[in-house]
């Protein structure tokens, strides 16, 4: 069997605003296949860039494991993976260089790689995964297994989902086994057997063993069927929590927060089809987990490694009302489970569904609300309104559930009304807290199909702090930012949380306090015309039954 390094490239230090917030999560799905690998039968151990200090420490693990093979496959249930910033990209490919210097073998597989694969064929890898990439990935590692210096066509003949390169030539397979872009075939080295078994059960990903069923291409947003749950699996055989440095990160958490939080997850992927959003891992689909197998991982976790609170990283935590009372109800029968945070939509939270998060122990919901004006959420092909984010808010807030509002500001064609009426939503809805954003258009979305032709050198942001404006908006990057701490600085002070500096008491500090943020509004739309683009672009408009029949979709389920 193969001695393989399996790691990812999200460094939490080259990241200044994340590293300033001090609330890492070790790689779920990193981890998800370091255990599928090793149940496999390889030797598994892993880099986790996390709380690295740098890619040197990457390359001291190198020369300390000498693996035959290196596979970056990034967290794909990390929001900061998925957006593909450009310092991690820069450190993916000098870990890739550094793996091959070295002899190794290398596989890589993420978000970025996916959408642009050549940075890193470039910088040494010999074959990207397209998407998840699991399939693909075993039949390599089987195949290597069997001949440890096979050739590169040999290694990828008849397999589809990869991207490599024959003569200089960039190869991408996609769709049924065999298909290609190359016209060269050669012969394989083995075939790409099925994924490995422990104890007869094959292993997939977390919590079951039926493999994901696809939905069909129509523009459903129904779950796909659920996998039987297994009881007598534990969540080491799904995720390898020992080769996590647990105490590193619980050390992280409770010197900046006083508590420390781990991460699950209890669905891959998303249905709805918003125009800004990036899914070249999962594609259109919501898989979800049995809610039976996601509330025995919680409770590991909390018998086990004992953590305060637990951060769902679904892309939407739960979809139906039924599918979270059976999850409340599995824990409330051990004796409960942790408080947690998840991500959700305005549209789905129902009476039931409030009623069914507060008994499963939910702390906080996330919603993309994005905009208060409902002219920008239908040109986003949203599918809420704005009145469903006033909705939730208060159902949600009157069971104890804490709300945060993430907000975009700066989509194709939004005007100061706009921006008004987003404001207006901070001030009526009064969200806990807000997390806010300027557009960011990612390729295979239509959004970027939109605006690809103003995109200049720059393509992504660096780190997750950048929010530059990388197309021609209404207004500069600047005028955003300011836009951005004003409604930051307006959700604080409702909150009753902003000091001001010389204040005499309480009362008195926060009068002062709101008038200040009335005078800092009034500068900053005063000027605003200092601040436009040339753009003179308006919100796309379809045809209203188009428009209409996202949004009855939506609010159908």
């Amino acid at each position: 069997m193969l001695s393989i390094l399996i790691g990812h490239s999200y460094f939490l230090r080259f990241d200044p605003k994340q590293f300033e917030r001090a609330k890492p999560y070790p790689p779920l799905a990193t981890l998800q296949v370091a255990a599928q690998v090793r149940a496999a039968g390889h030797e598994v151990a892993l880099f986790d860039a996390m709380l690295a200090e740098g890619t040197a420490d990457f390359e001291a693990l190198l020369r300390a494991h000498a693996p035959q093979a290196v596979v970056l496959y990034e967290d794909n249930y990390n929001y900061l993976s998925k957006m593909c910033l450009g310092r991690m990209r820069v450190a993916a490919c000098e870990m890739v260089a550094a793996a091959r210097r070295r002899g190794a073998r290398v596989i890589v597989a993420g978000s970025d790689p996916s959408d642009d694969p050549d940075p890193y064929l470039d910088a040494g890898a010999e074959v990207v995964l397209i998407g998840e990439g699991l399939d693909a990935l075993h039949a390599l590692l089987a195949r290597l297994d069997g001949e440890p210096n096979a050739a590169v066509p040999a290694l990828c003949d008849d397999l589809s989902g990869i991207v490599f390169r024959i003569g200089g030539r960039t190869v991408r397979r996609t769709g049924d086994p065999g298909t290609t872009s190359a016209t060269n075939r050669t012969t394989a080295v083995g075939p790409a057997p099925a994924w490995p078994a422990i104890n007869g059960r094959p292993v997939v990903w977390l919590g079951g063993d039926q493999a994901p069923r696809t939905t069909s291409s129509s523009p459903s947003n129904e779950p796909t069927t659920e996998p039987t749950p297994e009881p007598s699996r534990t969540p080491i055989h799904d995720v390898a929590w020992d080769l996590v440095d647990v105490g590193r990160y619980r050390a992280v958490w409770q010197r900046a927060h006083g508590r420390f939080s781990l991460n699950m997850a209890g669905s891959k992927g998303c249905s709805f089809r918003c125009a800004w959003c990036a899914k070249p891992i999962w594609g259109n689909r919501y898989q979800p987990r049995a809610p039976e197998a996601v509330a025995a991982e919680m409770l590991w976790l909390k018998r086990h490694l004992a953590p305060d609170h637990v951060w769902f990283a679904d892309d939407i935590f739960g979809f139906r009302a039924e599918w979270v009372r059976r999850f409340a109800d599995a824990l409330a029968g051990e004796g409960g489970g942790l408080p947690f945070t998840i991500q959700t939509r305005a549209d789905l939270i129902t009476e039931a569904m409030a009623d069914a998060l507060r008994d499963a122990g939910c702390h906080e919901a996330w919603i993309g609300a994005e905009s208060g004006s409902q002219r920008v959420l239908d040109a986003m092909h949203k599918g809420t309104t704005v009145e469903e984010l006033h909705v939730a808010r208060r159902r949600l807030g009157e069971r104890g559930i804490r709300v945060g509002f993430f907000i975009q500001l700066g989509y194709l064609g939004e005007e100061l009304e706009d921006l008004h009426a987003t404001r207006a939503l901070i001030e009526t809805a009064r969200p806990d807290d807000i997390g806010v954003s300027v557009s960011y258009p990612l390729p295979g979305t239509p959004f970027h199909e939109q605006v690809k032709a103003q995109l200049g050198a720059k393509t992504h942001w660096e780190d997750s702090g950048d929010l530059a404006m990388m197309f021609q908006g209404r207004y500069t990057t600047e005028f955003y930012r300011a836009f951005r701490n004003l409604l930051h600085r307006q959700v604080a002070l409702a909150q009753g949380g902003e000091p001001v500096i010389g204040a005499t008491g309480g009362l008195e500090s926060l009068r002062h306090a709101r008038s200040r943020l009335r005078r800092q509004w009034s500068v900053l739309l005063g000027r605003e015309r200092r601040y436009r683009t040339s753009a003179s672009a308006e919100v796309p408009q379809e045809p209203a039954q188009v428009r209409g029949g996202v949004a009855r979709v939506a609010a159908a389920t």
